[in-house]
């Protein structure tokens, strides 16, 4: 029991979210596949959806070669992606409505990514999505020198928290929402979510203010070139994206 009373009590029930998709481009790229679920303090997940869908595009071998979903595939067995994206946006739009907050690591690409199928599909997107957690974005907060990559695979693994199955959105929903409770139970987050929410953009725009420096130190980004490091839904006209 002491592992549940030292979450924040607004940890002890909580949304998770994540895409496969056609790419890494938020703005071109399609999904492939989602899932929206939520966990219980202990992390157990005790609600959840999954979708499949039909991007209308290839899926390139890459991206299969991460997910496992071939275009044959999603065209035999996905739905059509305008219904996918409406049932998305309607389940996340549901929980945080309720005042769930949702899990999404490196929320900024799945939240961007979603808002332009929203555009793309004519359905009506999240205004302002409101509370989200985004595990990456703490954990390089608090734990801002440590070496090595920040995948999901990685920091789940730093902070003990299994997964199997990475890169099924499934599992790597799941996986997040444990890592953010894991990180409750290491670091002294915001009392609240709303502190918490709004202390994530402020960290996700100095990292990304960071990180654009370090490429350009390195020649990965032309001094003029920058990171988008609004959060959690990117800005449409940014120089260039994540």
């Amino acid at each position: 029991m002491s592992s549940v009373a030292a979450l924040p009590h607004w940890l002890t029930r909580v949304g998770v979210f994540d895409l496969e998709t056609t790419g890494v481009d938020v703005v071109h790229d399609r999904i492939v596949t989602a899932h929206v679920g939520v966990l219980d303090a202990r992390g157990h997940e005790f609600a959840a959806k999954d979708w499949l869908a039909d991007p209308g595009i290839p899926i390139p071998e890459g991206a299969t070669a991460v997910h496992g979903i071939t275009t044959e595939q999603a065209r035999r067995e996905g739905r059509p992606a305008v219904q996918v994206v409406t049932e998305v946006t309607a389940a996340l739009r549901s929980l945080l409505s309720q005042g769930v907050p949702v899990v999404a690591y490196n929320a900024s690409y799945d939240f961007s990514l979603l808002a332009h199928e929203g555009a793309r599909h004519g359905v009506a997107p999240l205004i302002d999505p409101s509370p989200i957690i985004d595990p990456l974005v703490i954990d390089k907060a608090y734990d801002r020198y440590r070496r090595g990559k920040r995948t999901l695979e990685v920091v789940a693994a730093h902070y003990s928290v299994p997964l199997d199955g990475a890169h099924d959105a499934s599992a790597d929903a799941v996986a997040a929402g444990r890592v953010a409770q894991a990180l409750a139970k290491r670091f002294a987050l915001p009392d609240t979510l709303s502190e918490l929410h709004t202390r994530q953009v402020g960290w996700a725009r100095s990292q990304a203010e960071s990180l654009t420096e370090y490429f350009i130190s390195i020649g990965r980004l032309e001094p003029e070139e920058s990171l988008d490091g609004t959060w959690p839904v990117r800005s449409a006209h940014a120089a260039v994206t994540q």
